[in-house]
C-alpha cells in the first residue's frame, strides 16, 4: 500500500481539503500556458467516421490542418474545422499565443450517448438502430514556448 503525502500546517495538523485544492489550483495558474483546447460535445456523427478525419490532422501545423480540412469531402471535416478554429481562438485570445507557432498536439474522438430506435421486422420482431454521437476534442500547443520550456528544464 502506498502513502499519499498530505500537506501539513505548522502545528502538524492536516490542511483542509478545500485549502489543499486551492493551493494546487494556484500552482497551476503560475505555470506558463503553452496550449489551449476546444471540445464539441454531442455531435451527431459516428465516432468511427470522425476518427479518420481527426487522425489526418494530428501533429500538423494549424495552417496545414486547416488546408486538409478545407479540401476534405467528409462531413466530419466541417465539424472538426470548427473545433480547430475554436481551439486556435482560445489559444490566441485567452493565452496570447501566436497563431503561426501553433500545432495540433492532440486530437481525439470519444463516444457520446446513443439514440436507440426500433425498426420493425418480420413476424412481429424488431431490431434496434443506434444513432451514435461523438465528443470531439482538439488541443493546440505553441511549438516555440514548448521548446523554451524544454531548454529551461535541462
Amino acid at each position: 500500500m502506498y502513502k499519499v503525502l498530505v500537506p501539513r500546517r505548522e502545528d502538524g495538523k492536516r490542511v483542509k481539503r478545500s485549502i489543499y485544492h486551492k493551493m494546487k489550483k494556484e500552482e497551476g495558474a503560475k505555470a506558463p500556458k503553452i496550449g489551449a483546447r476546444a471540445v464539441a460535445r454531442f455531435v451527431r456523427i459516428s465516432p468511427r467516421k470522425a476518427r479518420s478525419t481527426v487522425n489526418a490532422i494530428r501533429g500538423r501545423d494549424v495552417s496545414d490542418a486547416f488546408a486538409i480540412l478545407t479540401f476534405s469531402p467528409k462531413k466530419a471535416a466541417r465539424i472538426v474545422y470548427k473545433v480547430l478554429q475554436s481551439a486556435v481562438a482560445n489559444a490566441v485570445n485567452n493565452f496570447g499565443l501566436n497563431e503561426d507557432n501553433l500545432y495540433v498536439a492532440e486530437a481525439y474522438v470519444n463516444d457520446g450517448p446513443r439514440l436507440k430506435r426500433l425498426w420493425p421486422r418480420g413476424r412481429g420482431r424488431a431490431d434496434i438502430i443506434q444513432h451514435r454521437y461523438s465528443h470531439i476534442t482538439v488541443i493546440v500547443r505553441d511549438r516555440e514556448k514548448e521548446r523554451e520550456l524544454q531548454k529551461g528544464e535541462r
